[in-house]
């Protein structure tokens, strides 16, 4: 494994720790420190994952969140109930 991957595999699993230590430690529902973990978690991520495929070519099996933004983070946003109910009612399995 190359320098470049291996140090973005060490960020990666430090940005995983300080994720855990931030959410085992949570100073209320509106802790901008968790937050901030999982935007760096998010962050180390894609790097980690844009490194292995520009050197090896290789993707990871984990995928996030197909709205995650690189420019505007926020792990703790409110789901649109309406879009996800549209969304249920395109999806039905039920047989006619």
């Amino acid at each position: 494994m190359s320098a470049e991957a291996r140090e973005a595999l060490r960020r990666l699993t430090a940005a995983f720790e300080e994720h855990l230590e931030a959410v085992t430690s949570r100073r209320g529902e509106e802790d901008a420190t968790v937050d901030d973990a999982y935007e760096a978690l998010a962050e180390a991520f894609v790097r980690y994952e844009e490194v292995l495929d520009v050197e090896y070519a290789e993707t990871l099996p984990v995928l996030l969140d197909e709205d995650f933004d690189e420019e505007a983070l926020d792990g703790h946003a409110e789901e649109d109930d309406e879009a996800l109910d549209d969304d249920l009612d395109d999806f039905d399995l039920r047989q006619e």
